[in-house]
């Protein structure tokens, strides 16, 4: 999935405006959200990044200034789902199914193919080490989006459709996806692999999609329309 809207300053949002709102028709302003759900939302000393905290607050708990084997992200991000199946009653439940995403996002200047295979051997390693593969277990993903300055054009066709998809015992036990994204917010441009739902999260300058049933869309357009 990749998308340039071309770069408009006159145009451009100011994230850092009091009277900025989602572009997301009918999407919940944080002033009206209850006090316990946005007193768990870091605040960034980025405005851009605080306007994707907005919208990933519904699902994600949150976290700024995240280590991660001594590399510091700007945001990271958990969610975990549980689906069940019910007779009548959820004392009465079967079929229980979890999904997890670990999110980490970063500001970099010029972001690399090197940099981004090196991204998918980590989060590879990150499965190994997190997923506990069962029959409950269904999908976890990990997937990390870079905030930077341009998007080289060999970048752009390295993340464009990328997907990390690997079955645990032939998919017995579910499966786990490493997801790219890069994100350039002064040129309006994206890019991201092709399971790499949250970052519609990261592109404040459009609508939520209400074709992709991906992950985060699935989930979180109930509160974001």
């Amino acid at each position: 999935m990749s998308e340039s809207s071309g770069s408009d300053p006159a145009g451009e949002p100011e994230y850092g405006a009091d009277d900025w709102e989602d572009p997301t028709e009918g999407a919940v302003p944080r002033s009206e959200l209850p006090d316990e759900v946005v007193e768990e939302v870091p605040d960034w000393d980025d405005a851009y990044l605080d306007r994707v905290g907005d919208r990933l607050m519904y699902n994600y708990t949150l976290e700024r200034d995240h280590r991660l084997r001594g590399e510091r992200w700007d945001l990271h991000g958990e969610m975990r789902v549980l689906t069940q199946k019910q007779f009548f009653h959820p004392a009465l439940s079967y079929a229980d199914h979890r999904s997890e995403e670990y999110l980490y996002a970063r500001r970099t200047d010029r972001p690399t193919i090197e940099e981004l295979e090196r991204l998918v051997e980590l989060g590879h390693e990150l499965a190994d080490e997190r997923v506990q593969g069962n029959e409950e277990h269904y999908r976890t993903d990990v997937t990390f989006v870079l905030v930077a300055d341009e998007l080289p054009a060999a970048v752009r066709e390295f993340v464009d459709g990328q997907r990390e998809r690997t079955l645990l015992k032939l998919g017995y036990y579910g499966h786990y996806e490493v997801n790219l994204g890069v994100v350039v917010p002064d040129d309006r441009e994206y890019v991201a692999g092709e399971a790499a739902d949250v970052v519609e999260a990261f592109v404040l300058w459009e609508d939520v999609s209400t074709s992709k049933e991906g992950l985060l869309s699935r989930i979180a357009r109930q509160f974001w329309r």
